[in-house]
C-alpha cells in the first residue's frame, strides 16, 4: 500500500509562504502539492506597494510599504540561499526589485499554480487523530467571487502560518495621545513625503522606519524631530532634531521625558507592530499572549502540544529570507519524520529555559524574539537538527558589515555595493571595480 502524501496548507503568499510552498513542491515524494491561501489578489505580502488604506472588502491593507523604500539589507545577504538576486542589480534595492524577485522565485518553482488568491482564512482548528500521530487540521476560509462570497472547509495534515507581523500597528499608551489636534498616524499608513511639506513632524521611534522617514521627510518638512531612547543616530541630516522619548501629548504640543516641549503639526508613530492571528484559538493550542508575542513556541516555531502547526517568521532583527528558509526546511524535516522532536514536556521546558537565560542576561521579556547576533547560531542549529546545509558564511559577514556601516552613517551606507566571490568570500565594489 502506497502511503498517503501529507497535505500542507500555507497561509500567506509573502516571502515566507512562497518559500514554504517552493520546498513542499520540491519534496513531492512526501508531500502533496501545497494549498496556499492568500487574502489579497497577488503574491508578495509586505513587498506589495499600494496607496490604498483598505482593500475592496474593507479589510486593512496588509502591507506597510512606502513609495521610496529601499532595502536596509544588501541583496547578497538578503536572498534565499538557493535563489540569488540578479547580480547586475545594486546591493540595496528598491522595493519593486524585491517584489519582482519574489515573482520570479514563485514562477520558476511552480508555486503560482497552487495559490488561491482572495481566500481569507477565518479559522484553523486541530482535529485529534490516533494516539502517537500528529494532529490533523480543519481550515475554514472565505473566497471572494465577483458577485458573492463562499465559505469552504477543508482538511490538512499540517499548517504553515506565514502571515508576517507588519500589519497591525502597535500604538503605545502615550498620555494625551487622543487629545492631539494635529495629524496622527502610524508608519503603517505612511506612503510618501509630499503631504507633509512645510509642516512640523515628530517621529516617535528610531527603528528602521523611524530613521528612514526622518531621511525622507527632512527634504520637505519645515522641521523633523526624531524622538527615541537609543543612542544618537549618526548620519541624519543636520536639520533633523533628535530628542528623548515622548512623555505626553498636549493638544498641538508634545512633551519629552527631559521636560522639553515642541509644537507639532504631525505625529507619526514608528512604534512597531503587534502579532495577530485572528484565525487561531490560542488557548486551544496550548498558547497564550505573552510580553513578547505568542508562546510557548519550540524553536520559536511550533506549539509543543500541536507540533504540525508552524508559525514561520515571528522572530525580529533577523536576515529574513535565509531565516524563513531554515525554518521551513526544519518544519518539513519534522513533518517527514527525519527530525524527531522532544516530548511535549521537554519542548515546553526548553522554551522556559531559553526565556530564563534571556532574562538572566539582562534582556527584557518583550524582546525575547529579537534575535540580533543569536540568529546565526539559531539557523545553524536548525540546519544541524534537520540535516540540511547551513547558510553560507557570507550572509552573516555581509549582514554584519552592513550593520557596522549603518551605525556609522545612516545616510550613506546604502551606497555600498558587494560582490560575492564564493560561500565565504566577498568584496566591496564600485562601478564594477574592487575597492575593499
Amino acid at each position: 500500500m502506497v502511503p498517503t502524501k501529507l497535505r500542507v496548507a500555507v497561509i500567506g503568499a509573502g516571502a515566507a509562504g512562497l518559500c514554504a510552498a517552493r520546498h513542499i513542491l520540491a519534496s513531492s515524494e512526501t508531500f502533496a502539492p501545497p494549498v496556499v491561501f492568500e487574502s489579497s489578489d497577488r503574491l508578495g505580502g509586505t513587498w506589495i506597494y499600494t496607496e490604498e488604506k483598505e482593500d475592496a472588502t474593507g479589510r486593512i491593507i496588509h502591507s506597510s510599504m512606502y513609495r521610496d523604500l529601499r532595502t536596509n539589507l544588501p541583496k547578497e545577504s538578503m536572498a534565499f540561499p538557493d535563489f540569488p538576486f540578479d547580480p547586475s542589480l545594486p546591493s540595496f534595492l528598491h522595493h519593486s526589485d524585491v517584489l519582482a524577485y519574489l515573482d520570479s522565485y514563485a514562477e520558476q518553482s511552480g508555486v503560482c499554480d497552487h495559490i488561491r488568491f482572495q481566500w481569507q482564512v477565518e479559522e484553523v482548528r486541530p482535529i485529534q487523530r490516533d494516539s502517537g500521530s500528529l494532529d490533523a487540521w480543519e481550515i475554514t476560509a472565505t473566497v471572494q467571487h465577483p458577485e458573492s462570497t463562499q465559505q469552504v472547509t477543508e482538511h490538512f495534515d499540517a499548517i504553515m502560518v506565514c502571515t508576517g507581523h507588519y500589519t497591525v500597528p502597535f500604538i503605545p499608551p502615550i498620555p494625551g495621545l487622543d487629545t492631539f489636534q494635529g495629524r496622527l498616524l502610524h508608519s503603517h499608513s505612511y506612503r510618501y513625503p509630499e503631504p507633509f511639506a512645510n509642516q512640523s513632524v515628530v517621529l516617535v521611534g528610531a527603528g528602521p522606519s523611524g530613521v528612514d522617514l526622518a531621511l525622507q521627510l527632512s527634504n520637505v518638512a519645515a522641521q523633523v524631530v526624531l524622538s527615541h531612547k537609543r543612542q544618537h543616530v549618526c548620519g541624519l541630516p543636520k536639520d533633523v532634531i533628535q530628542v528623548p522619548p515622548l512623555l505626553k501629548v498636549e493638544q498641538k504640543t508634545v512633551v519629552f521625558t527631559d521636560g522639553s516641549k515642541m509644537p507639532a503639526d504631525v505625529l507619526i508613530l514608528c512604534t512597531g507592530y503587534k502579532y495577530s492571528f485572528p484565525f487561531l484559538d490560542l488557548a486551544q493550542l496550548g498558547l497564550q499572549e505573552t510580553d513578547y508575542g505568542v508562546g510557548p513556541l519550540y524553536q520559536h516555531l511550533l506549539p509543543p502540544q500541536h507540533p504540525s502547526l508552524f508559525l514561520i517568521g515571528l522572530c525580529q532583527q533577523i536576515c529574513p529570507f535565509p531565516h524563513f528558509y531554515c525554518q521551513v526546511l526544519f518544519a518539513l524535516a519534522v513533518l517527514s519524520g527525519r527530525c524527531a522532536l522532544p516530548s511535549v514536556t521537554d519542548m515546553e521546558a526548553e522554551v522556559q529555559r531559553q526565556l530564563g537565560l534571556h532574562l538572566k542576561n539582562g534582556g527584557l521579556a518583550r524582546y525575547f524574539l529579537k534575535m540580533r547576533e543569536q540568529q546565526w547560531s539559531y539557523m545553524e542549529d536548525l540546519a544541524h537538527l534537520a540535516g540540511f546545509p547551513p547558510v553560507p558564511p557570507t550572509v552573516q559577514q555581509i549582514y554584519e558589515d552592513t550593520h557596522a556601516s549603518r551605525l556609522c552613517n545612516v545616510s550613506t551606507y546604502r551606497s555600498r555595493n558587494y560582490r560575492l566571490l564564493g560561500p565565504s568570500a566577498w568584496e566591496l565594489v564600485q562601478d564594477g571595480v574592487r575597492i575593499a
